[in-house]
């Protein structure tokens, strides 16, 4: 099949290109290049979200923000071929790049059946990486780089190991598909049913006329057939329905989607959002502490979730670790230090540098949950207590003293609990949080809700069984494997991963740990971005609000949390000294 190839805005733009799968589906691909004739490294994205769909007519409100607030990103481009978490080829064809696009299978241009985040899907990358490598045009050196979805799908595809995969940039990239999107600690989130309505059937292959023309070429974003209902129903799967029918890690189809980190040994640099809780931090994280690769690098900052890939600090780091693996240039990157972390303060994030992740100086510290008086303290509680709340109400919280003095908590978290349940069953929701001398609760701009807290974690009480192998002090590992009910009034031991987070807390603001049956609520928050359904209201779109999955049968009960004595609760922070 012929394409069409055009030179515009000091590219050549080869729209269409055809790529050939193993069972004869046919992808396809936009291929921005530079016109003086020669073969260039290749950057490279597969995904469902549409290669002709503008970044600023699919998501207007994110472009709007990022735009107004960020003038670098819009600068040195005419923005006519901006697109949806993936790099603007204006600002890289030009330092000899080819910048390739291609379509998942089902979505946008390309046919098929949508299966987000299969195995099928990754071996379609594998050979969509290849087949770059073998055109006129490439040096065989090619490079992963995206956001979100286009991150995720990287760590699937690098544990096959495609032979021509050189390096590749996970930018906010989810990697355990159980633990970081269907399940959180076992309790079902409703985003990824959600997120899969507004994003990926919008731009469904066969939408065609009833979807987006195309604000780039000549067509429509989601064709060029346009199939009836039924037809767009056949061809793709139901995804948040699947995640329900799957709710234990040990099903096939979890474990066809987990990525093998043994397997992941190609350089990588992993950047992480401090305010994406619910969805991709933990990955970029466990990508960096157990992937097989030697030549690794994590970075974290914060804001919006889209925002600073573009920004000229985003790119600046790309261009820098993409021009020494891809290009072989002296950019500096190997004095690159191996962590590279914007510190949260209340007021500003700080630049600065770190070799490992766990930072290796942490002070892991224990603060005990005291029942009689709701607080946490460093020394363990003498007097046994209890406390009792609403299993699907807003718990309990817990707090320090003002500070004496500025601490940092840079790092992953846990919770040890010891908790009984009227019924089989508990959702436990933990919200790291602080609080200014005036009580005034301190949130932040996260990846998406502006009203988000220091840190969350989740744990379905019959899902506490623990993996001894990979289970570290510092981060409770689940298996996720099977359901152990609780017997009614019988006190249970368990430990609640918190997400890793970072925050500056000042002198004389507090520290506090919520103990909550239901997800966190801002007092006074709302807001809304129109690719998404729900306004926002302290944890963004990751929800846990499906009634078949928390019966008031099974959740309702009344929840005892003990400490003292015997019973160590305890919130485990990483305390950052000064170096």
């Amino acid at each position: 099949m012929s394409h069409k190839s055009e030179r515009r805005d000091g590219m050549i733009i080869d729209w269409d290109v055809t790529i050939t799968m193993d069972d004869g589906i046919v992808l396809h691909a936009d291929v921005y290049r530079p016109i003086q004739e020669g073969r260039y490294p290749v950057i490279m994205s597969y995904g469902p979200y549409g290669k002709w769909l503008t970044f600023q007519d699919g998501y207007p409100d994110q472009w709007r923000i990022m735009a107004n607030a960020h003038p670098d990103v819009t600068a040195g481009s005419s923005n006519k071929y901006q697109n949806w978490e993936v790099v603007d080829p204006e600002k890289w064809v030009p330092d000899g790049y080819v910048c390739v696009r291609v379509d998942s299978r089902g979505c946008g241009r390309s046919p098929g059946h949508v299966d987000t985040w299969s195995a099928r899907e990754a071996w379609d990358f594998y050979r969509c990486i290849e087949w770059a490598a073998l055109q006129p045009w490439s040096t065989g050196k090619i490079g992963l780089n995206g956001i979100s979805y286009y991150a995720m799908n990287q760590w699937q595809v690098a544990a096959l190991q495609p032979p021509h995969l050189t390096a590749m940039c996970a930018w906010e990239g989810a990697a355990d598909f159980y633990r970081d999107l269907g399940w959180h600690g076992g309790i079902l989130c409703t985003f990824a049913a959600n997120w899969y309505d507004m994003q990926v059937k919008t731009v469904q292959h066969g939408v065609g006329k009833r979807g987006y023309r195309s604000g780039m070429v000549d067509g429509w974003v989601a064709g060029p057939e346009t199939l009836i209902q039924e037809e767009l129903g056949a061809n793709r799967c139901d995804f948040g329905e699947e995640i329900f029918a799957n709710p234990l890690d040990s099903s096939e189809y979890w474990q066809s989607r987990m990525p093998d980190w043994s397997k992941v040994t190609v350089p990588f640099l992993s950047a992480a959002n401090w305010g994406g809780q619910g969805l991709h931090p933990r990955g970029n994280f466990e990508a960096f502490f157990r992937a097989a690769s030697k030549e690794k690098w994590l970075e974290v900052h914060g804001i919006e979730h889209w925002t600073e890939f573009y920004t000229d600090y985003g790119i600046d780091l790309q261009k820098r670790f993409f021009g020494h693996y891809l290009k072989g240039e002296e950019t500096g990157w190997l004095q690159q230090p191996r962590v590279q972390l914007q510190i949260r303060h209340v007021d500003r994030f700080v630049e600065r540098r770190e070799d490992d992740w766990p930072i290796a100086r942490t002070q892991w510290t224990k603060f005990y949950l005291n029942p009689s008086d709701h607080s946490l303290s460093l020394k363990p509680v003498s007097q046994t207590g209890a406390v009792t709340y609403d299993g699907l109400g807003d718990g309990v919280t817990f707090l320090i003293p003002p500070l004496e003095r500025e601490i940092e908590i840079t790092g992953p978290m846990t919770a040890k609990l010891f908790v009984s349940s009227e019924t089989e069953d508990a959702d436990l929701f933990l919200v790291m949080r602080v609080f200014a001398p005036d009580m005034k609760e301190v949130v932040f701009q996260g990846a998406l809700d502006p009203h988000t807290p220091i840190g969350q974690g989740w744990l379905r009480a019959s899902h506490r069984k623990l993996d001894s192998k990979l289970t570290r002090e510092f981060r409770p590992y689940h298996t996720h494997d099977e359901k152990q009910p609780l017997t009614p009034g019988k006190v249970y031991e368990v430990d609640v991963e918190i997400w890793p987070s970072c925050i500056v807390v000042p002198a004389g603001y507090r520290i506090a740990l919520t103990v909550r049956g239901r997800d966190y609520v801002y007092p006074g928050g709302g807001a809304r971005l129109a690719s998404m359904k729900n306004v926002f209201t302290g944890v963004g779109p990751f929800l846990h609000d499906d009634p078949r999955d928390r019966p008031p049968k099974i959740f309702g009960g009344k929840v005892t949390l003990y400490a003292g004595g015997g019973n160590g609760a305890y919130l485990l922070l990483p305390i950052i000294p000064g170096k």
